[in-house]
Formats: C-alpha cells, sequence, structure tokens
C-alpha cells in the first residue's frame, strides 16, 4: 500500500509546512502596510525607491564600475525601477520582473461638468475590470500634475478625515431594463462618472454654479486648476485599506494585489539576499494591464538600455544578446485561484489553490497558448530544483480551463532576449476586482522562492 501511495502526488495546505506561523503573519503585515501606501504605480515606484535607499543601494549612475557586492537602483521616468546586487560572476543576470500597475478609473483630459444639480468627473477605464464593480464603491483621486508653477501630487480620500468620491448605480426599484443587460452592459463605461460635488458656488454665475465652485476648491486648497486636467495623471482608486479575511486571519483582502503582491515580495527577497552566485536583478515596470506597451512598459527597450550600461559599468566583453542568453528569469505575477462558487470555468486538477503555496505557471496566454511564453522542461526543472532543495510549498497551475480563461504577462516579452523565463506568483481570487484576495502562506512562499532564485 506504501509503494501505491508513492505513486500518487499528494495536494497538501502550505500552511502545515511551518510551525512557527508568527514569521507568516509579521511578513504580511508589512505588506498590508506597503499595499495600503502604493495604490497607483507612482506611489509603488516612490515606496520602493524609499526602502532601496534606506538599504544603502546606490544610485546606478554615480557608480563607474560595478563590482561584487555592489548594491544599485536606476530609477526610470519615474515608472520604473531596475534594482540590483553584483554577483561573483558578472556575465550572468538572475532577473525578477514585476508589474507596478493595476486596473483603476484614470481622467479625460477636461473631466469636469455639471449636470442634475451635481458637479461630475468624466472617467476612462484602464486595464481589464468589471464596471459594475466599481458602482457605489469609496474611492480616492490620486494623481500627479505639473502647473504653470510647480509640480503637485496630489492624494484625496485616502485618509480618515479626508472626503471620498463615488459613482452611482441604478436603484433597484427602476433597474428592471438594466437588470435584463449582459454582464458588460450594465454599467456603460461612459456610466462611470464620479460624483464630485454639489453645493453651488453662491456668486452672481448663473451657469454651472456646482461645477465652480468644485473648481473654486481645488484651485484654493490644491493649487490645481481646471486647465490643468489636460496636462496631468489623475487616476481614482478604492479607498479601502487592505484587510484581512477569514476567522482565523489567513486570507489578505485588498485593491492592487496584482500585481503588488509580487513587486513587494520580490523586493524583500532582494534585501534580504546576502550573497549571490550571479547578480541578482529586480525589474519593477509599468503598462502590464495594457499589454506593457509604451516607453515605461515591458515590451521596451527599457531592459536592453540597462544591460548595455551594465556590460560597460562591469567592464565585460560580451553583447547584451549573450549577457541575456547567459542569464535566467521569472515574470513576477498572479495567477487566478480555485474559486468554489464557480467552478466551471477551472480544470479542478490544474487550477492553483488558495493555501496551496507559491503557483508556478509553465506558460500562460489563452487559446492555444498564444501570446504567451511557454517555459522549456529544461528551465522548470531548474526552478524544481530551488523549490524542493529550500522545501518551498508550490503548486502548478493554468487560469481556468481553455478556451475560457487566459490572460498575458511580461513573461512573452523578458524572454524574447532570449533568457529563460517562467510565470511564478500566488494565486489570487476576484482578480481585477476592487478586492482581491490572497492566501498569507502563499505570499509568504512566493517570498522564499524569489530569495532563493536570487542564492541559487
Amino acid at each position: 500500500m506504501a509503494k501505491q501511495d508513492n505513486l500518487l502526488m499528494k495536494h497538501n495546505s502550505a500552511w502545515n509546512s511551518f510551525k512557527n506561523k508568527e514569521e507568516i503573519f509579521k511578513f504580511t503585515e508589512s505588506y498590508k502596510k506597503f499595499l495600503s501606501e502604493s495604490k497607483t504605480e507612482r506611489a509603488c515606484i516612490q515606496n520602493i525607491l524609499t526602502t532601496l535607499k534606506k538599504q544603502n543601494f546606490k544610485e546606478f549612475h554615480l557608480i563607474k564600475n560595478l563590482k561584487k557586492g555592489d548594491k544599485f537602483y536606476k530609477l526610470i521616468k519615474e515608472k520604473v525601477i531596475i534594482a540590483g546586487i553584483v554577483g561573483e560572476e558578472l556575465d550572468s543576470l538572475n532577473i525578477i520582473g514585476s508589474h507596478t500597475d493595476s486596473p483603476r478609473l484614470d481622467l479625460k483630459p477636461n473631466p469636469v461638468y455639471e449636470d442634475s444639480e451635481l458637479a461630475l468627473l468624466q472617467t476612462h477605464y484602464y486595464g481589464g475590470i468589471k464596471k459594475y464593480h466599481w458602482v457605489n464603491l469609496p474611492l480616492s483621486l490620486q494623481g500627479i500634475v505639473y502647473t504653470k508653477k510647480e509640480k503637485i501630487i496630489l492624494s484625496i480620500g485616502e485618509k480618515e478625515d479626508e472626503p471620498k468620491f463615488i459613482i452611482s448605480d441604478l436603484l433597484p426599484h427602476l433597474a428592471r431594463d438594466q437588470m435584463e443587460k449582459v454582464g458588460r452592459k450594465v454599467v456603460e463605461a461612459e456610466q462611470l462618472r464620479i460624483l464630485f460635488g454639489n453645493i453651488p458656488i453662491n456668486e452672481n454665475a448663473t451657469k454651472n454654479q456646482i461645477k465652480l465652485n468644485v473648481l473654486k476648491i481645488l484651485k484654493e486648497q490644491y493649487h490645481v486648476s481646471e486647465e490643468d486636467f489636460r496636462f496631468a495623471e489623475f487616476s481614482f482608486v478604492p479607498s479601502l485599506k487592505p484587510t484581512d479575511i477569514g476567522l482565523d486571519r489567513s486570507l489578505i483582502g485588498a485593491y492592487g494585489q496584482d500585481d503588488k503582491v509580487c513587486v513587494f515580495t520580490s523586493l524583500m527577497a532582494l534585501l534580504k539576499t546576502k550573497q549571490t552566485k550571479n547578480t541578482a536583478i529586480t525589474f519593477f515596470v509599468d503598462k502590464e494591464e495594457i499589454g506593457s506597451a509604451g516607453d515605461v512598459g515591458a515590451d521596451s527597450f527599457i531592459l536592453q538600455n540597462f544591460a548595455q550600461e551594465y556590460i560597460e559599468k562591469t567592464n565585460l566583453k560580451i553583447g547584451t544578446g549573450k549577457l541575456f542568453e547567459n542569464s535566467r528569469s521569472i515574470s513576477a505575477d498572479v495567477t487566478a485561484a480555485m474559486d468554489p462558487i464557480y467552478k466551471e470555468v477551472h480544470d479542478k486538477d490544474n487550477a492553483s489553490h488558495l493555501g496551496r503555496g507559491v503557483s508556478i505557471e509553465k506558460y500562460g496566454g489563452s487559446g492555444g497558448k498564444y501570446s504567451s511564453n511557454d517555459a522549456s522542461a529544461e528551465y522548470m526543472n531548474f526552478i524544481r530544483k530551488i523549490l524542493v532543495q529550500n522545501k518551498i510549498p508550490h503548486q502548478i497551475g493554468e487560469l481556468g480551463k481553455i478556451d475560457i480563461g487566459g490572460g498575458g504577462t511580461i513573461a512573452m516579452f523578458m524572454s524574447k532576449y532570449g533568457m529563460d523565463c517562467v510565470d511564478v506568483g500566488p494565486c489570487v481570487m476576484g482578480m481585477h476586482s476592487p478586492c482581491e484576495v490572497t492566501s498569507k502562506v502563499d505570499i509568504y512562499c512566493a517570498y522564499l522562492l524569489y530569495k532563493a532564485f536570487f542564492e541559487n
């Protein structure tokens, strides 16, 4: 009977692998704090930057010659950070890439208008969302604007004593026709409009008195004019704070865990890495949620430009192509967790489960593995050895049934340089919703694997 048992693969809870669970809870408390302060990609990058500076990482461009043990960071356009620790072997890199952006509501260039005794703002959603998720939800305004005189970083609604914002929904009494619509049409994109004010300015103006009043408040309290909206980056995100879920406090519910859970765990892994054979690199990038395009997305030449500078600063006699071919990478991103309420969209034998450890995805994409990297058996075996040697609880998963599920990551953009790559991260329930759910033990296992990958 024992021999037969050895033939079967066991699916155990990762929680049972840790006698001291306090370390997991302590680690994830730090994660919750990071998450609450990093709701936009700009805020996330600034928190990463502050952390790196506290840990004595030096600006990349100030280092003339890189040598073993040097800790550095390169900030690119306030949207991307590449940070690393120089290893013993300079001609190969171990890279972990993650993305800092999450689905949200951006403002249109001319957003402010008045209708029916209300001031409202027009939005344009960013990334893949269920639009009906964003109604009747407390929101905060986040952004940056360069006025004619100064740079202003705006945050309204994150603190308890600050006003929040909301998008109204139709009351059930009048929603008979609305309830007959398909999910994509229950709330339309042009209906995602923010309630912004209700008090008239009480001056001589005969029109737009409420709009004038909110513009007056913006100018007097925040130094922002209506014209400034055209040249700004303003977004609305859920104002809810990260919170423990479940009576046993085993889960975390929060906005933006895709993909800031991987940002935090890979950052912590880098900071805790004491010695590395290959140079350890974290790559924090923007625009993944809209295809990784643009000058700060993974599909740009940011990584290649860095590699060229790295070669010059280490006096290597190889090109960027050879450096990348010598290197290994992880696309640190989340995947879908098995949802017992919606089992029909999952293949139960190939789905990731909350609480079973970090999830490895050999491939992503959709349909016949389109728009995906497909890791080789050799590289999967390399990752497997790290997992086994370090006794890290793990699972292998896919994002939904074939032709139902699918999603892209930055893996295909990292692997295009010729280096091995695979998707690794915690699984998430309710991905892309205003409150995603993760398991604390999966988060901790992701951190352990990323750290082991750097130290291998």
